[in-house]
Parts: structure tokens; C-alpha cells; sequence
């Protein structure tokens, strides 16, 4: 198991500094991180905590997935590794000349 984890359903007004008190409750925590919105700079809701093994992050998880925070009960689980799709995942296959629609096929 990894020592990074994903921490959801957090109310917007969790700062990093909470959510890495949260966590070292249970361990050494190497980073903690909520997620913010670019544009307005708003919590998104979610965040990551990095602990120091794997051991503390399974701890963390097994006391914190399903506890209230703030209201709200938090989604604690080890974080997936983001995934690159190859292309644009645009249509496959052939046919349409110059692109677009061009209506039906006359032959």
C-alpha cells in the first residue's frame, strides 16, 4: 500500500494546516494538501495527505474513512496514481472527408 491518500466530502472551508492536524493524529504527515480551484482559489472539496509509511497511512485510513468532519463524513482511501489517456480519445475509425457532419452518404 502507498503512503499517499485521497481525503474527500471536506467541507470548503479545510485549510491544509487542518487537514494535516487531522492526520497526525495517526502518524507523520509529509504533506497535506487541499485542492483548490485555479480561477477563484476555493477548496474543491478534497485534498491528499502524505504520511511517512504505510503503516500510518493504513492507520489513518482505518480511523478516519466514514468519520464526521465538520458535518460531513470524509472519504479517506489511498490515492490512485493519475492516469494519462493516449490522444484525444476522439472517434476511431475512417470516412467524412474534411471533417464535420456533411450529411447523409450518397453513393
Amino acid at each position: 500500500m502507498g503512503k499517499k491518500l485521497y481525503v474527500g466530502n471536506l467541507s470548503y472551508s479545510v485549510t491544509d494546516t487542518d487537514l494535516e492536524q487531522l492526520f497526525s493524529a495517526h502518524g507523520q504527515v509529509e504533506s497535506a494538501q487541499v485542492i483548490t480551484d485555479r480561477e477563484t482559489g476555493r477548496s474543491k472539496g478534497f485534498g491528499f495527505v502524505e504520511m511517512s509509511s504505510s503503516e500510518e497511512a493504513q492507520a489513518a485510513i482505518t480511523a478516519l474513512n466514514g468519520q464526521q468532519h465538520d458535518g460531513r463524513a470524509l472519504t479517506v482511501n489511498e490515492a490512485k496514481p493519475k492516469t494519462t489517456t493516449g490522444g484525444g480519445g476522439g472517434r476511431s475509425g475512417g470516412g467524412g472527408g474534411r471533417g464535420g457532419y456533411g450529411g447523409p452518404r450518397r453513393w
